[in-house]
């Protein structure tokens, strides 16, 4: 880890160096996961944006299952506006290509879905988002509306539910043509097997080549900061004084974890 000098303070501010990262994508182990689920979104983000991969948020996107934590693996879709000639292409019944998407996710994965952020067309609703509870699939992250949401809480789906708006109108206005493919969400890039991670503030991407490192360096910014306001509410000193962490609050944290054996 590197440090930079704040020009309006006489302290460092942290400036982590970018790994040397293999950008092949790789299967995100659970552990992993569950790691990421531990900490807040935005914190995530940080990391992520420290990374270099600075358009990781998913804009526009809300949850519908509020206290609910995502961290899971990205299984994607794309819908296309309607054509005959397209619609005659696709499968029809348990062959159609929304099934065979939601039929790759289980524990740990996501179904993500490219409709363009259309709130006028609803491609998922109770009926279809049952087979991604059978599966046990973690959630729905959806660039449009979703609707039954009622449905999804009284007969408790467990799915966490991201999507630009509430709705009520059907997908006859949209055809889902392709699966297991590069989309984007909300104007990221969402990769198969990419980390979706949200709570309440929103939903971003992480990619999976870099998730493990993103999962310790956004972990040891959390324990700083939870550190840092320790600090300032023993003290009971204004935020500036220790915020943001300077390389003193990072050393001194180490030490102190060390010798909690953390």
């Amino acid at each position: 880890m590197r440090y930079v000098e704040n020009s309006q303070k006489r302290e460092s501010t942290p400036m982590v160096d970018k790994p040397n990262f293999n950008m092949t994508p790789v299967h995100v182990p659970d552990e992993v996961l569950e790691g990421l689920k531990k900490l807040p979104t935005a914190t995530v983000y940080g990391a992520v944006r420290g990374f270099g991969s600075t358009l990781c948020v998913c804009e526009g996107l809300m949850t519908f299952s509020p206290g609910e934590k995502l961290a899971a693996r990205a299984r994607t879709i794309r819908f296309l506006p309607p054509r005959e000639d397209l619609k005659a292409e696709k499968t029809p019944g348990e062959g159609l290509v929304e099934y065979v998407a939601m039929g790759r996710c289980g524990p740990g994965d996501v179904l993500v879905a490219d409709i363009s952020g259309d709130e006028r067309t609803v491609v998922a609703g109770d009926v279809k988002l049952l087979q991604l509870a059978m599966n046990k699939a973690d959630g729905v992250v959806i660039d449009g509306a979703i609707r039954d949401l009622g449905v999804l809480e009284d007969e408790d789906y467990g799915l966490a539910v991201y999507a630009t708006a509430r709705s009520l109108h059907g997908s006859i206005d949209l055809t889902p043509a392709e699966e297991n493919i590069q989309i984007q969400c909300g104007g990221a890039l969402v990769r198969p097997g990419d980390v979706m991670v949200g709570d309440d503030d929103g939903v971003i991407v992480v990619p999976s080549w870099m998730a493990e490192e993103v999962l310790r360096t956004a972990t040891e910014k959390e324990e700083v900061e939870n550190y840092v306001k320790e600090k300032i509410k023993a003290e009971s000193v204004a935020p500036g004084k220790y915020y943001p962490p300077s390389e003193e609050s990072y050393a001194e944290w180490r030490q102190i974890k060390n010798e909690r054996g953390l």
